[in-house]
């Protein structure tokens, strides 16, 4: 019995232990960059702004449309009467009254309508363009963490180079084959390693940080996959990156679209002047303490009354309509010469951002050769100290050269892949390629 109780307790304990420790052994895989932008396109908070915005822009549309269906009132105007009975609020005193009304022709109403609809379509765009921040910020900073966690990795292994180099250096002080000089240098080199780690786990802690709000996963639980990252394509110099912007960012998609809606406008608030008709129709049921049966011929007055007809609008004097339409027409010019900025200002950065992407490649390139040659130095001086021609400090040197190569190198690429992502996001490219929808 003692046995089968111990047996009991020890699978409790196992199913207990494998129930608290499975959440980190989850967490333990790497987070790929597919799954850290799909994860902040779920918690974005400005993509719940945007899309507020247009949900708010919906329902303007559609308050604009519903008013072609007539509305409904019921109610009751119940009410004490003295001589002829006068209105309350507009309406004969009732014991029941149902009103309808709509718009039936009105020639402002449809260009209202088209211009709220326009809106809509600003909203959306703008919840695109604000889709694509996101995911260019996500990318942005899944690479750039992926940097400074391969620096941590190469700095921590030149430290223990650095420690043993001042190590040898202070033993051959010591033995008085170096000088003081000597090991100030090589604790200089190992100080240098101690701030470039220090740095790069500051930088480390901040993006992981950073991710952990953008996806909603816990920053101890942050680890990049940098395989993960789809190759970027190659930017082709001769290609017109700046017309095909133009035509597919939804910055200036907005600004053109908010430009129509705008002239829309004007030419509604300008029908406004122009005769409409609405649908109106009106039922009451009269009570007899009102005095009506005084007023009326004996006999000839009936408690159920309805009325169904149209009223018509002729608008004759209306200066105030008039300014209306004037603001709108300066809103109109401004929303045009918005776009054209717009256009400008996109069309000079796409091109600004493919001559920037050719320069960086070819400082990839430079620097790619230098780290190769300081690379071989290494090889080199550790050739020459086999011979007793070159001694540890040369050695030392060789590999600072080397480091700080190295670190040059990581830099530009960086900054490679960051004009390529902004590059990407201008074409509108940017979540196919980010998300593989290609």
């Amino acid at each position: 019995m003692r046995n089968k109780l111990c047996g009991g307790v020890g699978f409790f304990r196992i199913l207990l232990a494998t129930w608290l420790f499975l959440p980190a052994l989850l967490a333990a895989q790497p987070l790929t960059l597919q799954q850290a932008v799909d994860l902040a396109l779920k918690h974005a908070n400005g993509l719940a702004i945007t899309s507020a915005d247009e949900q708010h822009a919906t329902a303007s549309y559609h308050e604009l449309r519903n008013s072609y269906i007539p509305q409904l009132n019921a109610g009751a105007g119940i009410g004490w009467s003295d001589g002829f009975p006068l209105s309350l609020e507009g309406a004969a005193p009732s014991l029941f009254n149902v009103n309808a009304q709509s718009a039936l022709l009105n020639p402002a109403l449809k260009d209202f309508i088209r211009a709220a609809q326009s809106e809509v379509k600003v909203t959306a765009l703008n919840t695109k363009d604000q889709r694509n921040q996101v995911i260019q910020d996500t990318v942005l900073s899944y690479a750039e963490l992926a940097k400074w966690e391969k620096r941590l990795s190469n700095l921590k292994e030149a430290q223990g180079d650095e420690d043993a180099m001042a190590a040898a250096v202070q033993q051959r002080v010591k033995e008085g084959i170096d000088s003081k000089m000597d090991e100030s240098k090589a604790k200089l080199s190992t100080a240098r390693v101690r701030l470039r780690l220090a740095e790069a786990n500051g930088a480390a802690d901040v993006l992981r940080e950073h991710l952990s709000k953008l996806t909603g996963v816990p920053a101890a639980s942050v680890e990049v996959d940098p395989d993960s990252m789809p190759a970027l394509p190659v930017v082709k110099q001769d290609e017109d990156l700046a017309g095909k912007t133009t035509a597919a960012n939804p910055t200036v998609e907005a600004a053109v679209e908010h430009a129509r809606a705008q002239y829309l406008r004007v030419a509604g608030e300008k029908r406004s002047l122009w005769p409409s008709m609405d649908f109106a129709a009106q039922y009451a049921n009269l009570a007899s303490f009102n005095n009506f049966e005084k007023y009326y011929a004996p006999g000839s007055f009936q408690p159920n009354n309805a009325t169904v007809g149209v009223v018509v609008h002729l608008p004759f004097l209306n200066l105030a309509q008039h300014a209306r339409v004037q603001e709108a027409e300066s809103e109109a010019r401004k929303a045009q010469s918005q776009a054209e900025v717009a256009k400008n200002q996109v069309s000079e950065q796409t091109l600004r951002l493919q001559r920037a992407v050719t320069q960086m490649q070819a400082a990839c390139d430079v620097a790619e050769l230098e780290y190769e040659i300081a690379q071989n130095n290494i090889g080199a001086v550790r050739t020459r100290m086999e011979s007793s021609s070159a001694n540890l400090h040369e050695l030392d040197d060789a590999r600072t050269q080397a480091s700080e190569k190295w670190i040059r190198l990581q830099d530009v690429t960086f900054e490679l892949e960051r004009n390529q992502v902004a590059l990407l996001r201008a074409t509108g490219e940017l979540e196919g390629w980010a998300l593989g929808n290609k």
